[in-house]
């Protein structure tokens, strides 16, 4: 049987997991939206006679 071949290395690996040492592992976030969506946004602007005719 071989032996297994260590991985590649990679400098951005290590310089995450030395920062992981030092200060600790950062806190899972969630975004949490303002206002809830209602659906698909409007695909056009929507024109001058219909709003001309909902003002009225």
């Amino acid at each position: 049987m071989k032996k297994r071949r260590p991985g590649k290395f990679s400098v951005t690996k290590a310089v995450k997991a030395n920062a992981r040492e030092r200060v600790g592992q950062p806190k899972a976030s969630r975004v949490v939206e303002t206002e809830p969506r209602t659906g698909r946004a409007r695909k056009h602007k929507p024109q001058l006679e219909d709003v001309l005719r909902d003002e009225e």
